[in-house]
């Protein structure tokens, strides 16, 4: 069968066997062309891909005025570019918006600010009644239940209750400066 044979049963009718005809022919050609010219085989393989299912879509509208070959060539060819022209188009915004993240890396500021609240809060923590402020470290740092700390302090659950309350009063009405 003829390339004109097979493009014309391809565009006139719905039989399948052409398009897996011109697939047989031309798909291994197609992909070591579009290897010699492609970053990677996975790439080049995609690539074939793409041609092949365009030229399923447009079958019945396809009118090529030179050889299937040469259409099938052209068409690589300019597939591969469009993928070059991606990749470039890629590596720029990637690379710009990499500038512009380094721009507004403040993470040192943030260690900074995070330390120097740490330091405040533990130099408040240290001002409240030692009972207080024990009850206050189980149930925040150690993440103890109001249960267990009552249990652990032989106090009730209700005096625990307030223990934290009063300290996190204390440490708001401490730090409120830093907030505002």
């Amino acid at each position: 069968m003829t390339d004109e044979y097979l493009l014309s049963r391809l565009n006139t009718s719905d039989d399948t066997s052409a398009y897996i005809e011109i697939y047989n022919r031309y798909h291994a050609q197609l992909y070591v062309a579009a290897c010699k010219r492609c970053s990677s085989t996975e790439v080049a393989e995609e690539i074939v891909q793409d041609l092949f299912i365009n030229l399923w879509k447009s079958k019945g509208t396809i009118n090529i005025h030179s050889s299937l070959s040469g259409y099938l060539f052209t068409a690589i060819r300019n597939l591969i570019l469009n993928n070059v022209h991606k990749d470039d188009i890629r590596k720029k915004y990637n690379l710009s918006f990499g500038v512009s993240m380094t721009e507004y890396d403040n993470s040192t500021e943030e260690n900074v600010i995070a330390n120097d609240l740490n330091y405040h809060i533990d130099s408040k923590l240290a001002m409240l009644p030692q009972k207080c402020r024990l009850v206050f470290e189980l149930s925040r740092k150690q993440y103890k239940s109001n249960k267990q700390i009552a249990f652990e302090l032989g106090i009730s659950e209700k005096t625990v209750e307030n223990h934290i309350t009063y300290a996190i009063k204390s440490l708001r009405m401490s730090l409120r400066h830093i907030f505002s």
